[in-house]
C-alpha cells in the first residue's frame, strides 16, 4: 500500500491534501538527505532568532514602563464657566449661533482665553482649544476650554486644577490693557469649573444639539430614540431660554436611564454652560409616577445634558417644559398664625429653585408653644458635611439642618418660632414638607408620651427597646420588665434580642454572655470549638459552619455550602447572585434576574404606606367576591408563593383554584391602574402541611396565564437552601392585613421593618412550637405586626449584592404585635428544594 503525504493549506483553511508516493519517491538520495539536513538547521536558526525577537519586543516590553504606557490613554481636561462682559449691548442675534454677531464676539473671546492661558507655561503647553457656546442677557458668555495631556506626561494631570485655571484667567482679566486690545472687550468676572469632557459640545456642530424657547404653553422634547432606546454613545444638549422675568420649569413624566450614573446620566444646569457651580441635579435610573423629576431654574436659562456610554439600551426620557414667572419660585415664607397648618419649600414636591431664601414666623396664642414635624425632608448635595450645612439648609433656633432626614420634629421655647430656608446657586432637591401645631406645654401630648424631639408617641412604645422618638428619649430612665434585658448602659431591650449576634444595646452587653472565648469558634448551633478548627478542610461543627467561608476547603459540603449544578460545593456564605462566578459552571449566577426594584423611590418620614413599585413582587389574593384575603409573592411569570393555611381550610371552596383571583402590581385595593389580574390554574399545597402546628405552611400557585413584568411587577429572588439570614438582620414584611388586632384591612399596601430573631430564643417564647421550617421576626416598627390578611405574604431581606431575597412567608402568631409574641414565618431555605421540584425554578 502506498504511503501518504499530508499538507494543510493555511491560506484558505482547506483540509489536508493527500498525495500518494511512488516506490522511487519513498527512498531519498544522499544528496537529498544533505539538503534536507541543511534546510532543517537553517529553520532551527531562524526559529531561534524569531523567538529572541519575540521575547525582546513583546514579552520583555510587556514588563517595561514603555509597554504599560502603551496601554494608557491620553488625558483630556476640560474646564467650563462663564464670563461677564462690560459695556456691550445685548443683541438678540447673539442667541443664534449661526449669526455674524455670535461669530464675531465668540471668536474674539476665544482669542482672549487663548492669550490668557499662554501666560501660564504649563497651561500653554497643553492647551488645545476654547469654544464659546452661548450668550445671555447681561451680557454673559458661556465657554469651555480643553487641554490634552499625552500619555508620557500623565503625572502632571493633578496640576491641572480649577484653582490654577481660574487664577490664570482672573490675573489676565485684571490686566485691562491687554484685554482691551480685542476690540475693547472688557471682562468683569469669570468662572472656571472642571467638567466632564463628554459634555463639552460645540453648538455650531448641530449634532444632537437643540435650542428651545420656553413659553407659557407647555411643550415637549425627548431623548434620541425614545421610546425605543437611546444610542449607546449619545452626547446631547438642550439649551432652553425664556423671556426675561421668567424661569424655566421642566418635568419628566417618563424617565428611564441606565441605573449607573457613571456611564449614563442626565445633568441639568442653571446656566448655559456645564459648570458644576451652577448644577441643579444629576440623575439616572428609573423614576415612578409617584416620584417624578421636576426642576426649575432661578433665571431664564437652563442647560440639559444626556450622556450615555453603557451598552445597555434604555428608553430614555420624555420632558415637558414651560416658562413660569420667576416670582413663583421665590414666593415663600410669611407669618403663620393659625393653631395648626402646613408649609413647604418652594414648589414642593418639585425641586426647589437655586438661589432662594425664605423665612416663616409661626405665632400661636400666648399660653401655647409651637411644634414642627417634617413629614418629608430631603436636601442632599454632593460634598456637604451635614453637621455644618454650609449650602442648602433649613435653620431653626440657630441650628441648621440638611441632607436627608428619617425623622425631624422640633418644639419652641415660646409661642413663636422662626423657620428659615436657604438654597445656594448649585444643586437642588425636593426640599421639605412640614406640619406645625400649637400645644399646651403643661400637657404637650395628651394621653401620649412626649419625646424630647417634640413628637408624641403611644405610651406603650416607651421602654419597648425601639427608638420610636428618634432621639432615644423614650428609652431612657426605664425600669426593665421581666421580659426585657437590662443593658449595661441602662437601656432596656427585649430578651428576644439577647444572643442574636447583633449589638442591640450599643455597648455589646446583650451579646457578652453568649460568645465563646477569644480563642474559640462558635458554631451555628452555639457550640464552642477551638479556633484551629476553622478552615482546616474538616467539618468539625455539626452544621459545617466552620468551613462555610473557606476558599481552602474544596470538596467540603455542609449546610452552608452552595451546591452548583455540576454537583460542586462552594464554601462561601450566600454565594448566589452576588455578581461573582463561584461555580465553575456559573450556576450560582444563572437565575438572578429577580429581586430588583426598577423605580427610584422617595423616603417619607415615618411613613408606613408602601409607595408604588416599592414591593413589585407583592400579590393580593382575592377569594370569590370577598376581596383581599391573603398575600403572595411572584417567583416567576407563572408561579406565586403563598401559605397553605390560606387554602387548606375546613371550607373546601378555598381549595378550588377557580375561586381565586390574583392582582399583581397593586398598591391601592381600589385602584387598577397597571394592575394585572390573573386567575389560578392550580394550587399546590405542601403534602406535609399540618393544620394544627402550621408546619410546612407553604403553597405554590400556578397562574392561568403568564405575567408581563413591568416597573411595578417583578419576581423576588428565592434563596438557595444554604442561604443565611442571620439573627439581628433587618428585613421587611408587607401586606394589606388589618392595621391592628380586631381592626379592618388596609386599603394601601403596608410595610414594616422586622428583625430576624435567634432560633433558640424564638423557640423559647413560642413555648417550643417552632420547627426547623419556621423562623421568627421581632417587633415591628410602631407596633405594627404581620396580621390577618398578611398571611402568605413575603418577608424579604436586602443583600449587599443589591438583590432582595425572600426569607419567609407570613404564617402564624399570637394576635398582632403583642408584647414578646413575634410573628412566625415559613422558612423558605428549608423548603427551597420542594419549590424547585414542583416548579423547576
Amino acid at each position: 500500500m502506498h504511503s501518504a503525504r499530508y499538507e494543510y493549506d493555511s491560506r484558505n483553511g482547506n483540509h489536508e491534501r493527500i498525495d500518494f508516493l511512488t516506490s522511487k519517491e519513498k527512498v531519498p538520495s544522499k544528496r537529498k538527505v544533505g539538503i534536507l539536513i541543511g534546510v532543517l538547521v537553517a529553520l532551527l536558526i531562524l526559529a531561534a532568532v524569531a523567538a529572541f525577537l519575540v521575547w525582546l519586543f513583546v514579552f520583555k516590553d510587556a514588563d517595561s514602563e514603555t509597554s504599560l504606557s502603551k496601554q494608557l490613554s491620553p488625558s483630556v481636561r476640560v474646564f467650563s464657566g462663564q464670563m461677564k462682559l462690560v459695556d456691550i449691548p445685548y443683541d438678540q442675534n447673539l442667541e443664534d449661533t449661526d449669526s455674524n454677531a455670535f461669530e464675531d464676539l465668540a471668536v474674539n473671546l476665544q482669542a482672549i482665553l487663548e492669550e490668557s492661558y499662554k501666560k501660564d507655561p504649563l497651561l500653554a503647553k497643553y492647551y488645545t482649544t476654547s469654544v464659546v457656546t452661548a450668550f445671555s442677557e447681561g451680557v454673559t458668555a458661556y465657554y469651555w476650554s480643553q487641554f490634552d495631556i499625552p500619555v508620557e506626561n500623565l503625572e502632571i494631570v493633578p496640576r491641572f486644577s480649577e484653582e490654577r485655571v481660574l487664577q490664570t484667567l482672573e490675573n489676565s482679566i485684571k490686566e485691562q490693557r491687554s484685554v482691551l486690545n480685542h476690540k475693547n472687550i472688557k471682562i468683569s468676572k469669570i468662572t472656571a469649573s472642571a467638567t466632564d469632557s463628554r459634555m463639552a459640545r460645540n453648538p455650531r456642530a448641530n449634532e444632537c444639539f437643540y435650542r428651545l424657547e420656553a413659553e407659557e404653553t407647555v411643550k415637549t422634547f425627548s431623548s434620541p430614540g425614545y421610546p425605543t432606546g437611546y444610542p449607546p454613545t449619545s452626547r446631547c444638549q438642550w439649551q432652553i431660554r425664556a423671556s426675561q422675568d421668567n424661569a424655566i420649569s421642566v418635568s419628566f413624566p417618563f424617565f428611564h436611564i441606565e441605573d449607573d450614573c457613571h456611564d449614563d446620566f442626565v445633568f441639568i444646569y442653571d446656566s448655559l454652560s456645564p459648570d458644576d457651580s451652577q448644577a441643579i441635579t444629576e440623575k439616572c435610573g428609573q423614576r415612578p409616577p409617584s416620584n417624578p423629576l421636576e426642576v426649575v431654574s432661578s433665571g431664564n436659562i437652563m442647560l440639559i445634558n444626556l450622556i450615555t456610554d453603557s451598552d445597555v439600551q434604555r428608553p430614555g426620557f420624555e420632558a415637558k417644559y414651560s416658562s413660569i414667572p420667576i416670582s413663583k419660585g421665590k414666593t415663600c415664607g410669611g407669618v403663620l398664625s393659625e393653631s395648626k397648618g402646613v408649609f413647604t419649600s418652594p414648589l414642593h414636591p418639585s425641586f426647589y429653585p437655586p438661589s432662594v431664601d425664605c423665612k416663616w414666623t409661626i405665632k400661636v396664642s400666648t399660653e401655647m408653644k409651637v411644634r414642627v414635624k417634617f413629614t418629608m425632608f430631603r436636601m442632599k448635595e454632593p460634598g456637604v458635611d451635614t453637621r455644618v450645612c454650609h449650602k442648602d439648609y433649613v435653620e431653626i433656633a440657630g441650628t441648621k439642618y440638611c441632607g436627608e432626614m428619617s425623622s425631624l420634629a422640633l418644639t419652641s421655647d415660646t409661642n413663636s418660632l422662626d423657620v428659615s430656608f436657604h438654597s445656594d446657586k448649585s444643586y437642588t432637591d425636593k426640599g421639605f414638607r412640614a406640619e406645625y401645631s400649637a400645644y399646651d406645654p403643661a400637657d404637650p401630648c395628651p394621653n401620649r408620651f412626649a419625646c424630647n424631639s417634640g413628637i408624641c408617641i403611644a405610651k406603650e412604645l416607651k421602654c419597648d427597646g425601639w427608638n420610636d422618638c428618634g432621639d432615644m428619649s423614650d428609652e431612657l430612665k426605664c425600669q426593665c420588665e421581666k421580659d426585657q434585658f437590662s443593658c449595661g448602659n441602662g437601656l432596656c431591650k427585649p430578651r428576644l434580642w439577647v444572643c442574636d449576634r447583633n449589638n442591640d444595646c450599643g455597648d455589646g452587653s446583650d451579646e457578652k454572655q453568649c460568645s465563646c472565648e477569644e480563642n474559640e469558634w462558635r458554631c451555628g448551633n452555639g457550640v464552642c470549638l477551638p479556633q484551629e478548627v476553622v478552615c482546616d478542610s474538616k467539618k468539625d461543627c455539626e452544621d459545617g459552619s466552620d468551613e462555610a467561608s473557606c476558599k481552602t476547603s474544596p470538596g467540603i459540603c455542609s449546610d452552608f455550602s452552595f451546591k452548583c449544578k455540576n454537583k460542586e460545593c462552594v464554601n462561601k456564605v450566600n454565594a448566589e447572585c452576588d455578581r461573582v462566578d463561584d461555580c465553575s459552571d456559573s450556576s450560582d449566577e444563572a437565575s438572578c434576574d429577580c429581586g430588583t426594584r426598577p423605580y427610584k423611590l422617595n423616603r417619607i418620614v415615618g411613613g408606613q404606606n408602601a409607595e408604588l413599585g416599592e414591593w413589585p413582587w407583592q400579590v393580593s389574593l382575592h377569594f370569590q367576591t370577598n376581596g383581599h384575603v391573603c398575600g403572595a409573592s411572584i417567583i416567576s411569570d407563572r408561579w406565586l408563593l403563598s401559605a397553605s393555611h390560606c387554602f387548606v381550610t375546613s371550607d373546601l371552596a378555598n381549595r378550588v383554584a377557580s375561586n381565586w383571583q390574583t392582582y399583581s402590581g397593586m398598591q391601592d385595593q381600589y385602584k387598577q391602574d397597571g394592575v394585572q389580574l390573573r386567575l389560578l390554574k392550580r394550587i399546590i399545597s405542601h403534602p406535609d402541611y399540618n393544620q394544627m402546628t402550621f408546619d410546612y405552611d407553604i403553597a405554590l400557585l400556578e397562574l392561568s396565564a403568564p405575567l408581563e413584568f413591568t416597573n411595578t411587577i417583578q419576581p423576588i429572588c428565592l434563596p438557595a437552601s444554604s442561604h443565611v439570614f442571620p439573627a439581628g438582620m433587618s428585613c421587611w414584611v408587607t401586606g394589606w392585613g388589618v392595621l391592628r388586632e380586631g381592626g379592618r384591612k388596609a386599603q394601601l399596601l403596608q410595610k414594616a421593618s422586622v428583625k430576624i430573631i435567634n432560633d433558640t430564643v424564638c423557640n423559647m417564647v413560642t413555648e417550643g412550637q417552632v420547627t426547623s421550617r419556621m423562623l421568627c421576626s421581632g417587633f415591628l416598627a410602631g407596633g405594627v405586626d404581620a396580621c390577618q390578611g398578611d398571611s402568605g405574604g413575603p418577608l424579604v431581606c436586602f443583600e449587599e449584592s443589591g438583590k432582595w431575597f425572600q426569607a419567609g412567608i407570613v404564617s402564624w402568631g399570637e394576635g398582632c404585635a403583642r408584647r414578646n409574641k413575634p410573628g412566625v414565618y415559613s422558612r423558605v431555605t428549608k423548603l427551597r428544594e420542594w419549590i424547585r421540584k414542583e416548579t423547576g425554578i
